[in-house]
């Protein structure tokens, strides 16, 4: 996609895989920023628009995660995908270094996400996940739920068919949530990150947050009650 000039390429596979040289998540769930980022954004704010594609080639992996995680859906990721960086390519001028850039963009692109679920609820029809990739554990919609089924699924037909199942009532649960509380619920158990960190994305309070995190898992537990 190009806007104003500037190419956005989708550069992943189904699989949620993108190209070399993107930015690697670390440890804690946040991009390991390379050192000049402030120099490439000085650059970019400038109207240097090659500085801003080498920005977006740091950074897809990460948007990508974020959208994958959120929304399952490879279709639903490519849009955010785009749209994320749109905004990014916008706003970029309105940045003043009072956040890591990272944080910046987090923010951005979790906003696009809750549009988008907002969006999605209001179309029941477009609701049903993707399982392309098996649901497996090292897949885009692994999360701890997948950890629980036990390894020896994949030999056995019957055992394999009922992790499916628990995940499609997962997902079903899961789009009962507001889109505020599944944001959160994913980005706590998905993208393992702190209270504060995801009330720094959503521009909220960590007591919000916590908030948010207890009527979705509450929710959650009255729907799977005997599942897991």
């Amino acid at each position: 996609m190009a806007a104003d000039g500037i190419t956005i390429a989708w550069s992943v596979d189904g699989s949620g895989n993108s190209g070399e040289g993107s930015a690697a998540f670390g440890a804690s769930g946040r991009s390991i920023a390379e050192p000049d980022d402030r120099v490439l954004i000085e650059r970019a704010q400038g109207g240097d628009r090659e500085a801003f594609e080498e920005l977006v080639h740091r950074y897809d992996r990460d948007v990508l995660r974020i959208a994958l995680n959120v929304l399952h859906k490879t279709d639903d990721a490519r849009d955010v995908y785009q749209e994320a960086f749109l905004k990014i390519y916008k706003n970029l001028p309105r940045f003043r270094f009072e956040c890591s850039f990272y944080t910046w963009m987090y923010r951005v692109v979790t906003n696009v996400c809750l549009d988008h679920l907002r969006r999605r609820s209001s179309r029941p029809e477009d609701q049903a996940p993707e399982y392309a990739s098996d649901l497996r554990g090292d897949g885009p919609s692994a999360d701890f739920f997948d950890r629980q089924q036990d390894h020896g699924t994949e030999s056995d037909p019957e055992r394999r068919m009922m992790g499916i199942e628990i995940q499609r009532r997962i997902s079903t649960a899961l789009d009962l949530l507001t889109p505020r509380e599944r944001i959160v619920f994913e980005m706590k158990h998905y993208q393992g990150l702190k209270l504060r960190a995801i009330g720094d994305a959503l521009g909220t309070s960590e007591e919000t947050v916590k908030n948010s995190l207890f009527r979705a898992t509450r929710k959650l537990r009255a729907q799977l009650d005997g599942l897991l």
